[in-house]
């Protein structure tokens, strides 16, 4: 344990969460801010994608909640391009500007996806083009800070201090929603809101950066340790390490399958979400009504329908789903608060001791037991309320215990898995599980007649089998660190 004496306030702080020892504070403090911000513009981005997605799309006569099942698919065909050339440039270039260029990138593309709203507001085209990229995008953030943090902590560190810096990540997601809410109105300022937060992460990485580097340098006397974490990574690429390495494998199954069970209940959760909305709005507010004419005429002119009465039903249809996407922006914005609520709570308080008394091994065993115990009972017994209470227990433990553990098991691996091989996992394997998952449910809608509650009993068997992956991947996690248990307070 730290000598308390020695400790400063911020120390002793911290050290109610997790087991801070004298001068970890600032750091932790630092990358704790870090992710706190990126977790909030990512959920800033999440309410956007959803009032746009489900709310704004139309394709093939299918509506968004059908639609953004299959995205995925696409997302995982791109990431097959993106992954190996994130990880060329990661053998190219120090970790700093390796940082430092992504994250350029997606301020700059924020700003552009505002430029393209602002011209043509709410539809089919720009919804689908941002829920593939900000299905792609938030998962690199993420696991780019993770990795990260693996790489200035060790072993031993990581297992104290993830916890704690993992609150930042579930306050975050709560913060992120609230700030959706208060900005609903106009969806598109959202994306410049987003991109100035992001801006402030560029900062923190490069001031984290430089103190892990001037702390390194101390410790060995010079600057060959600094130079040393700097440098580029060896050549190979993610997919290699992860098809070549056993406990790779099995984590990449692992968050494979879960993802699966995920997205396969988003899917049924969106379809409430849609239900809900359309029992809120069954008909168009008279408030709309009023400015009918004037919008069917503007469709004429711009050439979206060839008649008067086309141009009104356009309009119409238009404002319709408009009036829509605010109810599903705010069912999803009271969601994604509850969610993060419970989550930042379990995150604060238990996380850290069940590492401490448990371990990560034990740990991972937590969500595919809740998830059982939730996809049973929505399709035993179904409601917006069971699932609601389901979803929030399951995104709740994802986001908080789960994402630590998912964490943690890259401590003992090398800097090659942890950027590369972490990025494959994180990015593709995700992706390859929603797409999987889109599979799933078009095949149970179209071809087996499925309803939606139908699908929580395919979940079931799904965490049957990501419990048999969890039992092999405790098993080589026990070969690399014979005890993980952790300290804590």
């Amino acid at each position: 344990m730290p000598d308390k004496k020695s400790s400063s306030p911020l120390d002793r702080f911290l050290g109610l969460f997790s087991d801070i020892r004298p001068g970890e504070a600032g750091n932790v403090l630092l990358m704790f801010s870090n992710i706190f911000l990126i977790l909030t513009a990512y959920y800033v981005l999440k309410v956007v994608r959803e009032s746009l997605t489900i709310g704004g799309v139309q394709l093939f006569g299918l509506g968004g909640d059908e639609i953004k099942a299959y995205l995925p698919a696409v997302m995982a065909v791109l990431l097959l391009g993106v992954v190996p050339l994130y990880g060329a440039v990661a053998s190219a270039v120090s970790r700093i500007r390796l940082i430092n260029g992504t994250t350029l990138l997606v301020i700059g593309s924020l700003v552009c996806f505002w430029l393209w709203g602002r011209a043509t507001g709410v539809g089919t085209a720009i919804g689908l083009s941002f829920y593939v990229y900000i299905g792609i995008v938030n998962v690199f953030l993420i696991a780019q800070f993770w990795s990260f943090a693996n790489d200035i902590y060790t072993e031993s560190e990581g297992k104290r201090l993830f916890a704690v810096i993992a609150i930042g990540q579930s306050i975050g997601a709560v913060l992120g929603p609230t700030i959706a809410g208060q900005g609903a109105s106009d969806i598109f300022v959202l994306l410049l809101v987003s991109a100035g937060i992001f801006g402030v992460c560029l900062l923190l990485y490069n001031v984290i950066n430089a103190r892990v580097g001037r702390q390194l340098s101390e410790q060995v006397g010079g600057e060959a340790g600094a130079e040393a974490a700097e440098k580029p990574l060896e050549k190979g690429g993610g997919f290699q390490l992860v098809l070549s390495t056993r406990y790779l494998l099995l984590i990449a199954c692992m968050v494979l399958v879960s993802n699966l069970v995920n997205t396969t209940g988003e899917y049924i959760l969106s379809n409430a979400a849609k239900t809900h909305a359309e029992e809120t709005v069954p008909s168009l507010p008279a408030d709309a009504e009023a400015g009918l004419a004037a919008n069917a005429q503007a469709a004429v002119q711009e050439g979206r329908a060839a008649t008067l009465e086309e141009g009104e039903a356009t309009a119409r249809d238009e404002a319709l789903r408009s009036a829509r996407s605010k109810v599903i922006g705010k069912f999803y914005g009271d969601f994604f608060f509850w969610v993060n609520l419970v989550g930042v709570l379990t995150q604060m308080f238990l996380v850290s001791r069940i590492f401490k008394y448990l371990g990560i091994r034990a740990a991972l065993f937590a969500l595919p037991v809740i998830a059982f115990g939730g996809y049973a009972a929505i399709g035993l017994i179904g409601g917006l309320t069971v699932l609601r209470i389901a979803k929030t227990a399951e995104n709740s433990t994802d986001y908080s215990l789960q994402n630590t553990v998912k964490q943690a098991l890259f401590l003992p691996t090398s800097r090659e898995a942890k950027y590369k091989a972490k990025a494959a996992i994180d990015t593709f394997f995700v992706r390859f599980g929603d797409a999987a998952s889109a599979g799933l449910i078009w095949v149970g809608l179209h071809q087996l007649g499925f309803e939606a509650r139908s699908f929580a009993f395919v979940n079931v068997g799904l965490v049957a089998i990501w419990l048999l992956l969890n039992v092999g991947i405790a098993r080589e996690h026990k070969k690399l660190v014979p005890d993980d248990r952790g300290e804590a307070p």
